[in-house]
């Protein structure tokens, strides 16, 4: 019953009135689209994007296109103004309605607003949006994720009274809401507003600000008269008396307000114009040494990063989408969110607000600062347009600008660092002036890439130092991570230090018992987690953290073991969680029971009978029971999230389960794990092997294991002379590529031990020559890799020559999957596979055999 007392006071009932009354609808369907210079206009819906084939290709549609609608009016009000509000359009818009051309809006991620009433006429208008996501003078220039083209958000008409607020304000809705002063004693509300007058004549009006808590309980109302003349704009200020005792917003408890601010009829009190926001009393800061401090108690800032597209529609997401998002986040524990690298669809800033995560906004300011007339202002504006339509959600906290602004030519073009270094500090300082400028009541930061850079050309002007640090990923090991913020720390103690990035890579399908640094198996990235998320826990001058990411996501350029993914998410891009999730949960978490077996992502294992097998446990619990196929094994007591057992488990499918209590709580978690037995040749079984690769290999085509290499040992199988190789690069013409990807360079021969027999055997390979050059974001890995030309060698097989001169490549398909097959006769029990060089290096990238 209170919320309708709520609705009630907020919007009057305005049928009948002369003044009309604001209306906000979507016009999404029936949309035509068609690229440039083509005949045929494709009927679509939007939210839409061109861009879906970057899941599939690593070049993708990058140019103008053009949308079209007819939107029927059937009746036009004097009394009303239209305007047309498109959420995003990436990365330039230009818009004309009934051939009225209304210039161009630049910047892919923010929106923007037209006043389409001079033009507008009942019956058929005409609506055409050109739209281009090639444009490198416009930010980002370049960066590793995908710039889906598109009208990829919401499309709106909007009306509004003659008298009304501001809608020609950098796409917001002309009222901007903050809470100056905070205690737990009381709070202020402070409302700046724009006010216009579109009629012919003087208006005189009341401005109205009613505060409402969150039950739609009124708080206090306060009421201002004004008047304008006719074609007249003017800004109006309002500062609430104190709020006693108010409930707070955090997240653990994110209670919101409302605030309607009206337009009122002086002498009828007829409601003109409203606009309605959401409240939440807080404050913040943060200390060099001790954090991060929300309600002036100390809050460990736990997230992620998150990007926003999802297959198979990029990023033309429902909202529904974009709030599970923030629902699945919340319920592995964040309380904050990197919302990165650019504003997002404001279903995402509204669960920030209703869920409790702080968050930190930012503009696509990536890579590079290039050398391009007009790039500051264009900046400056995307900066202006963020922070004013996102102005009034009291989720966020900081506002960025930059990410890793200096990497674009550290790893490229080091000769032009000079000249680049000395225009992107000038942005900087611009940019973060402007910022403050806009709203000083919040915290500034940016993102920098782990160099020390930064600190030596003076880029460190923000209230926050955001770092990607990647040590045990692209570069170093664990202990790397602790000892470079260590470092920066005691250098620069009157910085404040949040982690902007972190994060490793994993496939599903690549399993090791020897897990090491970019392997992208999911052991590794297990434990490059629980390591470097403990040390983020464990010291209070770190702010926090946001992993990087919380979805693998699309970047149509990266190769690696999942080509156009990068896989370093804590959720699959289908936004399944990786067991890793689970140890966030279980360190983040104390509200409720966690207790997860981590072994989903391994569920089907190749090995001898009763073999023991690793597995890990993720818990907030002291200890739990756990049971192998109904029997009682163990008690386990997990250490800092992580309990590990090894456990000998029968061929077939065993059942798991582990329970326990908490806080009186009890919770329990069941899973089953397959094992294989290892591929008997006698019967014809097939046995594959991922040579030069410590990882077994599960195809997700075939479910085959293709296992662990090692060297040759009697009785078993095994490479013979070589060096073990692996490249980040994709090679093309198989779905299985991580198989390719490591490999035996040098070697001399392949044995296995097999029965006598006539034998299949398949050997896979390919040739590295060509041009290989590597992302910039892999930060020097695989540099000097590159062949200069083709390589070529002879193979024999038990003894009978197959190739005298095979070139894997046919010195043209570089890069591209060689898969041979020979039917060759076992007569010693010893397959023997020799290899020849004849120009270049002999190479074998994996060998498969199976009896005839």
């Amino acid at each position: 019953m209170k919320k309708v007392i709520l609705v009630l006071a907020c919007i009057v009932a305005l049928t009948g009135t002369s003044w009309g009354q604001r209306s906000e609808k979507t016009i999404n369907n029936a949309w035509e689209f068609r690229k440039v210079g083509e005949q045929t206009w494709e009927q679509v819906n939007l939210p839409h994007t061109y861009n879906t084939e970057s899941y599939r290709q690593k070049t993708y549609y990058r140019g103008p296109v053009e949308y079209r609608k007819t939107l029927t009016i059937n009746s036009i009000y004097p009394s009303l103004r239209y305007y047309l509000k498109i959420d995003a359009a990436n990365k330039s818009a230009e818009v004309s309605v009934n051939g009225k051309d209304y210039g161009e809006h630049v910047g892919g991620y923010s929106a923007f607003v037209h006043d389409i009433t001079p033009v507008l006429k009942e019956g058929a208008n005409e609506i055409l949006v050109k739209v281009d996501n090639s444009r490198d003078d416009i930010a980002p220039h370049s960066a590793d994720f995908t710039f889906f083209g598109g009208i990829y958000r919401d499309v709106w008409l909007i009306t509004t009274p003659q008298l009304h607020f501001n809608m020609d304000n950098h796409g917001s809705e002309g009222v901007f809401v903050s809470t100056p002063q905070v205690s737990r004693e009381s709070a202020v509300v402070n409302v700046k507003s724009e006010l216009v007058n579109d009629t012919a004549e003087k208006q005189k009006f009341v401005v109205r600000n009613s505060l409402y808590d969150k039950d739609g309980q009124l708080v206090q109302t306060k009421v201002k008269k004004l008047s304008l003349k006719a074609g007249e704009a003017m800004n109006y200020e309002w500062t609430s008396d104190a709020v006693a005792n108010p409930e707070l917003w955090s997240p653990d408890s994110p209670t919101l307000y409302r605030l309607c601010t009206s337009i009122e009829d002086a002498k009828t009190g007829e409601v003109i114009d409203l606009v309605e926001n959401r409240i939440g009393f807080r404050w913040f800061s943060i200390d060099p040494e001790k954090g991060f401090f929300l309600n002036g108690e100390h809050l460990k800032l736990r997230g992620a990063s998150r990007h926003q597209d999802q297959r198979p529609v990029g990023v033309a997401l429902d909202d529904e989408a974009h709030r599970r998002d923030i629902a699945l986040m919340k319920e592995i524990g964040c309380n904050f969110i990197r919302i990165a690298h650019y504003p997002q669809d404001d279903a995402i800033l509204d669960a920030c607000d209703e869920l409790g995560l702080i968050a930190w906004e930012e503009t696509p300011i990536i890579n590079l600062v290039p050398d391009s007339e007009g790039y500051g202002d264009r900046c400056e504006t995307m900066v202006v347009d963020m922070i004013r339509q996102h102005y009034n959600h009291p989720c966020i906290v900081m506002w960025g600008y930059m990410n890793e602004i200096l990497i674009g030519t550290r790893y490229s073009n080091q000769d032009q660092f000079p000249a680049v270094a000395e225009r992107t500090v000038k942005l900087a300082e611009r940019l973060e002036a402007k910022v403050r400028e806009e709203d000083p009541n919040r915290l500034t930061t940016m993102a920098f890439h782990g160099e020390d850079i930064y600190n030596t050309v003076g880029m460190a002007i923000t209230d926050i130092s955001g770092w990607n640090v990647y040590s045990g990923w692209y570069y170093g090991g664990l202990e790397d991570f602790n000892a470079f913020f260590e470092d920066q720390h005691s250098r620069y103690p009157e910085r404040s230090i949040i982690i902007s990035e972190w994060g490793a890579g994993s496939d599903r399908r690549i399993h090791t018992d020897s897990p090491k640094p970019f392997d992208f198996s999911i052991e590794w990235q297990q434990e490059f987690v629980e390591h470097h998320l403990r040390f983020i826990e464990e010291n209070d001058y770190i702010a926090g953290g946001a992993y990087w990411n919380f979805i693998d996501f699309n970047v149509a350029s990266r190769q690696e073991s999942m080509p156009r993914i990068n896989n370093k998410g804590l959720f699959d891009n289908d936004r399944k969680p990786k067991d890793v999730a689970y140890f966030c949960k279980a360190l983040w978490r104390d509200d409720i029971p966690v207790l997860h077996i981590a072994s989903r992502d391994y569920p089907v294992r190749v090995a001898c009978q009763d073999a023991k097998q690793k597995i890990r446990f993720y818990s907030n619990l002291d200890s739990f029971e756990l049971y192998v196929n109904g029997e009682f094994k163990s008690v386990l007591k997990p250490v800092e999230g992580v309990a590990i057992a090894e456990i000998g488990l029968p061929y077939g499918t065993s059942s798991l389960l582990v329970r326990g209590t908490k806080d009186g709580k009890s919770v329990s978690d069941a899973t089953t794990i397959e094992i294989k037995p290892l591929p008997d040749l006698a019967k014809g079984e097939e046995l594959a092997i991922n040579v030069g690769s410590k990882c077994s290999f599960i195809s997700d085509l075939s479910g085959l294991t293709w296992l662990p290499d090692k060297e040759y040992s009697e009785g078993a199988y095994g490479y013979v002379g070589g060096s073990a190789k692996s490249t980040t690069n994709e090679v093309t013409g198989t779905q299985d590529g991580p198989i390719y990807q490591t490999w035996m360079e040098d070697i001399e021969e392949y044995r296995i031990d097999a029965p006598a027999g006539v034998y299949e055997v398949e050997l896979l390979m390919f040739d590295k020559g060509g041009d290989n050059s590597q992302m910039l974001y892999l930060l020097g890995r695989d540099s000097g890799q590159a062949a200069a030309s083709a390589t070529t060698f002879g193979i024999s097989i038990c003894g009978q020559q197959v190739e005298e001169s095979l070139c894997p490549s046919e010195g043209k398909a570089f890069m591209s999957a060689c898969r041979r097959k020979y039917i060759v006769r076992n007569e010693d029990g010893v397959i023997d596979i020799k290899f020849a060089p004849i120009e270049g290096k002999t190479v074998l990238s994996a060998v498969k055999i199976r009896k005839k």
